[in-house]
């Protein structure tokens, strides 16, 4: 995979009103609605139209369940959508290849820019009192200036921001962002790798950082640090490092071309692909599950490989194994289910459910038309997140959205976007690994 194309200047914000979704959007509110025999959805009201800063529980109103968010990028600016009604709550301009992750509090999205970490808050969350909130989305105006902003990781309550341009590594506590006002930046920590590259880190419970290795010439493997940032583990059989996936028991797995390397119980454990040239550069984690998700390619030489293969990395018994779907998939086609299912988004235009333990595809749901990935990364191609129970699944080929409940495989919800949709992401609206009710 190629590094990211970084990005140009962003232009100012714009705000769509919540009263002027699409039709097609309207149409699945009312459905909604009427199926819920309930009062109106507060998240459906008129909204003030705040631009920026962060919300807080006076500015918002009250509602009876926590309510996920989407967040999607477009050639042009990056939209919030409601999770349940799939209609756009705000629309903000934003020009260059725009990253978004979500920060880990199950509220805000942290945007990689061309120079700055921006954060958004999606206007969902679930206040100190235990009462479920909802406000305008806005872009709160808290930035962290980096180079080439690339990976956010999240993880025991941390944030870890890595900058490829400078190898600088800033973690946070994830609950600070909430608790920031007027655009006043957390409390960081800081760390700077020996050399820049395009890499990733995680900050575990312990404190300790695993970090990777590297230079705009090669990506060997990682190092773990302690919570003081003093070395304590290296392995360097790890070529062409990349992704990371953090599993039960805080496993972490770093991808490699020939492999990944598990560092777990304090020891770095390398297991090796079947093939001599067998790239897992992208997986999935869950803490439900001690096996994470990864893609597999082992065609060196090819333009670009349409694999048909995932891996299943097991962290416990340090073993690897080889699932073949029948179709091939992208990067952005791998999620995890609430109860550790292995998802995978197929160019077959259905979602796999594979259970990560024994490596069957236990459920296959149409959802979309067939499919082929595109040439370029950075171009849009149906894209795979998964909030609580549902999967939402974007098809740039049609402009919609459509949301599959996890466990029926029932399609539940489909709307329509003005724009072509490119990443996505979503946050539950209530603190990650909380209940949802």
């Amino acid at each position: 995979m190629s590094l990211p194309a970084f990005f140009l200047p962003r232009a100012v914000p714009r705000i769509v009103p919540r009263t002027l979704p699409t039709l097609a959007a309207l149409s699945v509110a009312a459905l909604l609605l009427a199926g819920c025999g309930s009062g109106q959805n507060p998240s459906a009201q008129p909204a003030s139209g705040q631009a920026s800063g962060q919300p807080s529980s006076s500015d918002a109103e009250e509602s009876p369940h926590a309510e996920p968010r989407l967040v999607t990028t477009y050639d042009g600016g990056v939209q919030v959508l409601d999770g349940e009604t799939l209609q756009v709550l705000a629309d903000f301009e934003m020009t260059g290849f725009n990253r978004i992750n979500p920060a880990g509090d199950g509220r805000h999205v942290i945007i990689s820019t061309a120079n700055a970490f921006k954060v958004l808050d999606t206007g969902a969350w679930t206040d100190s009192d235990g009462k479920h909130r909802v406000a305008e989305p806005a872009l709160t105006g808290l930035e962290f200036a980096a180079n080439k902003p690339g990976h956010v990781v999240h993880h025991a309550g941390r944030t870890v921001l890595f900058s490829d341009g400078t190898g600088v590594v800033e973690s946070f506590d994830t609950a600070d962002l909430t608790a920031s006002k007027d655009g006043e930046k957390p409390e960081t920590d800081i760390h700077t790798a020996a050399e820049a590259h395009h890499g990733v880190a995680v900050e575990l419970s312990t404190g300790e950082l695993v970090l990777t290795l590297g230079n705009d010439g090669e990506r060997p493997g990682i190092t773990v640090l302690d919570a003081d940032r003093g070395e304590i583990l290296r392995n360097e059989d790890c070529p062409g490092v990349h992704g990371e996936a953090t599993a039960a028991d805080e496993a972490v797995v770093i991808g490699c071309e020939t492999g990944v390397l598990v560092y777990s119980d304090g020891v770095i454990t390398k297991i090796d692909s079947p093939d001599s040239y067998g790239r897992i550069g992208n997986q999935a984690g869950s803490e439900e599950s001690a096996v994470t998700l990864g893609d597999y390619k082992s065609d060196p030489d090819a333009e670009l490989e349409r694999p048909e293969r995932i891996s299943l990395i097991n962290t416990a018994t340090k073993q690897l194994q080889l699932v073949d779907l029948g179709t091939s998939y992208s990067f952005r086609s791998l999620a995890r289910g609430p109860h550790g299912e292995a998802l995978v988004l197929g160019t077959d235009g259905a979602l796999h459910t594979i259970d990560p333990d024994s490596g069957a595809i236990t459920a296959s749901t149409p959802v979309l038309s067939p499919w082929e990935e595109p040439l370029e990364w950075q171009q849009p191609r149906p894209t795979l997140t998964v909030v609580d129970h549902t999967a939402y699944i974007t098809d740039p080929s049609a402009n919609t959205v459509t949301a599959v409940d996890i466990e029926s495989g029932t399609v539940t919800a489909t709307g329509e976007l003005e724009h072509t949709p490119n990443e996505l992401t979503g946050v539950p609206g209530v603190l990650e690994g909380h209940s949802h009710s």
